[in-house]
């Protein structure tokens, strides 16, 4: 294992632990989506204007928001599994320099370097 291999070895393993627990995500948002889906279809109560806790809708929406940034970290997960595959992981995609590690390690699925990153914002 060279250097860079080695260096790189800790954030490729928190990647495939970030990629497990977002499809543990997944599919718990998207059990819960179904149950709410049954509910809705079932009840013929109006519970919009229940002051008793959030509303069938409110709550669709708070679990369909969840489950759609699930969905955006799960791709950018597989795309940074894809640069693995590739030999281009850890490398900024901008600039084409390394990615620190320890960047790496705090967001397994960077594609930007801290100086690129930061001139995006």
């Amino acid at each position: 294992m060279t250097t860079l291999e080695n260096a790189y070895a800790a954030p490729i393993e928190a990647l495939t632990t970030l990629r497990a627990r977002i499809l543990d995500d997944v599919a718990s948002l998207t059990e819960s989506m179904s149950a709410l889906r049954v509910v809705r279809e079932s009840s013929s109560d109006d519970d919009e204007h229940d002051p008793e806790g959030p509303t069938l809708s409110s709550e669709w929406s708070r679990i369909r928001g969840l489950l759609l940034e699930a969905e955006a970290q799960l791709a950018e997960t597989d795309a940074a599994s894809a640069r693995v595959e590739a030999g281009t992981y850890g490398l900024c995609q901008n600039c084409g320099r390394p990615i620190p590690p320890a960047r790496l390690e705090a967001r397994p699925a960077a594609r930007l370097c801290v100086p690129c990153a930061s001139a995006l914002t």
